[in-house]
């Protein structure tokens, strides 16, 4: 992929389309926008190529999040309701955006989700069948073509091996608890127990550099810059005509004679605008910035997925505990170098799970990854035994955060302030998740491996006592989104409308997980990706696809939260 290190910048360069962000959203329009041979795009990434087999190599998805290489490497404010931490936020850069040094994780959502979004939104177009075939158009799916999912496409999606017992166990533990099974969380029924699905192939991760991008790169039509830093957005009254771009270290203007497509990303979207003068005026001004478009949305709106590691030891020597040896990883890594199998070729979440917290909840609300080891996710903490973990935490927070400028620096990071925790709906959600995961743990086909609990611990009972644990032990799932909703035109709050077209302003779409109205319930590289793919048609002036399908919801919801509990009167 020489091509991306082209370091020359001429001045007053000249492309259709200036794409900034190389990333879940990037990549996939760069493919589809030059499909049209007579279309120039300029793909713009401010991280280096993605050479690195930490990369490339699933189950070593914790190497790049260690540090700045590929990696914005961001931090928060100290959270008020998370005992004042600053919670880690990595976000990619590098070729491939965060879809390089994600968990690989393909979840979509659940299909409420969506029509929700339409709903409470007034975004008409985004309803579930208006979704669905832009998951199909973008997957390649390795059990094959059917009603939910697509084959051929540019993105490898494979099912969980779960050849390790303690994957199935609790899959069966959870239907014991009386959870409904699932054998895909993606299609008709996300709710229940089942195998997770990943974005590799042949035991490589299948990020949108690989799907997208390396597969286009030599079309004509097509400029790919690595290390190319956008500070800004060009205006010229209220139209996008370019951006300023930094090269080592010599900076200069392209020109695009269409539209700018910022796919930064939950931080740097937000950021550039309000560097561009589009954000909310005071803010703006505070920071010497000139007006273009007074949009008090930008930044606004910030939700991520907090999740907390119910840790058990394990009676038997089969979690990943050994693989952690060093001999143990140069085995694994040999093996997956010249075979590109064994434990090196997945991402280790194989086995999940979604659950609805309570009677009354009308879509489920908790989400498991479960891993057969016990350790944080980012691997800078390992219980040291053989044990087993879920991840869990709630689906939909109250809780909301914003990203604001500290100066008018484009290099220096923005502020993010997540806010976590600040409603008693998400606390009592996450007690929830821990109380439901013990009961869940404590089903008899745990009992071959379950040993004492390790986190939070068996004497953390009280709910005084799990928030506190929250507040010391929750983690980011990495899901920042929200920052520049869409919304209609009377919304105040909204940034852009549901073509991902910024209110206020000529020639500039923002297209990624900033523009979600409200988070969605599950991993996001899929849903990502999603967008990115109908906003493509859009840009193109294509007819949307359309495909109707439904989706599971048990009858008995309002009154029951599971099979074997009593049901409760409805309201």
């Amino acid at each position: 992929m020489d091509k991306a290190e082209q370091t020359s910048m001429a001045s007053e360069e000249r492309f259709d389309y200036i794409i900034v962000g190389a990333g879940s959203a990037g990549a996939v329009l760069a493919n589809r926008l030059t499909e049209d041979p007579d279309t120039s795009v300029l793909l713009l990434e401010a991280g280096p190529m993605d050479r690195s087999l930490f990369i490339h190599m699933p189950s070593a998805f914790a190497h790049p999040l260690a540090n700045d290489k590929y990696n914005w490497y961001y931090h928060a404010e100290p959270d008020p309701h998370m005992d004042n931490r600053a919670m880690y936020c990595p976000r990619g850069r590098v070729l491939g955006g965060s879809s390089s040094i994600n968990g690989m994780a393909y979840v979509r959502g659940h299909a409420l989700d969506y029509e929700n979004w339409a709903k409470d939104f007034g975004l008409d177009g985004w309803q579930y069948k208006h979704c669905l075939p832009y998951f199909r158009k973008a997957e390649d799916f390795d059990q094959g073509e059917n009603a939910y999912h697509g084959a051929g496409g540019p993105l490898h999606v494979t099912t969980g091996a779960m050849k390790n017992p303690l994957y199935g166990a609790f899959v069966e533990a959870g239907v014991a608890a009386g959870y409904p099974h699932t054998e895909d969380m993606n299609g008709y029924q996300q709710e229940g127990f089942g195998p997770m699905f990943q974005t590799t192939k042949d035991g490589w991760r299948w990020s949108t550099a690989n799907g997208y991008l390396r597969p286009v790169i030599k079309r004509p039509n097509l400029t790919v810059r690595t290390r190319t830093f956008t500070r800004r957005v060009i205006m010229a009254g209220e139209r996008a005509i370019g951006v300023v771009a930094e090269q080592n270290g010599q900076s200069g203007n392209i020109h695009a004679e269409r539209e700018v497509l910022l796919c930064a990303g939950a931080v740097n979207s937000p950021q550039t605008l309000m560097l561009s003068g589009i954000g909310p005026a005071d803010h703006l001004r505070e920071h010497g910035i000139e007006v273009v478009a007074d949009r008090p949305g930008v930044g606004r709106n910030l939700q991520d997925h907090l999740e907390i590691y119910v840790q058990y030891g394990c009676s038997k020597p089969i979690s990943l505990y050994s693989a952690m040896k060093p001999w143990n990883k140069a085995m694994i890594g040999a093996e997956w170098l010249i075979k590109r199998t064994g434990l090196g070729a997945t991402n280790h979440f194989e086995s999940g799970g979604f659950i609805r917290s309570d009677a009354g909840v009308e879509q489920p609300n908790l989400q498991y990854h479960f891993l057969p080891m016990a350790i944080t996710y980012d691997g800078a903490t390992t219980q040291d035994r053989h044990g087993f973990q879920a991840h869990v935490g709630p689906m939909r927070p109250e809780s909301r955060g914003s990203v604001t400028l500290k100066s008018a620096d484009p290099h220096e990071a923005p502020r993010i302030l997540f806010n976590y925790m600040s409603t008693e709906r998400d606390r009592y959600e996450m007690r929830q998740s821990i109380r439901l995961t013990r009961e869940i743990m404590a089903q008899a086909p745990m009992d071959a491996f379950r040993e004492e609990e390790l986190s939070p611990g068996p004497e953390v009972t009280t709910d005084a006592e799990l928030d506190a644990f929250v507040r010391q032990h929750g983690e980011s799932a990495y899901h920042p989104s929200c920052t520049c909703r869409m919304g209609t035109a009377d919304d105040p709050e909204a940034v852009v409308d549901s073509q991902g077209r910024v209110f206020g302003v000529d020639g500039l779409r923002v297209v990624d997980a900033s523009i979600m109205p409200r988070i969605a319930s599950g991993n996001l590289n899929a849903p990502t990706i999603m967008i990115a793919e109908k906003i493509a048609d859009a840009v193109r002036g294509r007819e949307p696809l359309v495909e109707d399908q439904p989706w599971y919801q048990p009858a008995d919801w309002q009154t029951k939260q599971r099979e074997g509990t009593p049901e409760r009167p409805v309201d």
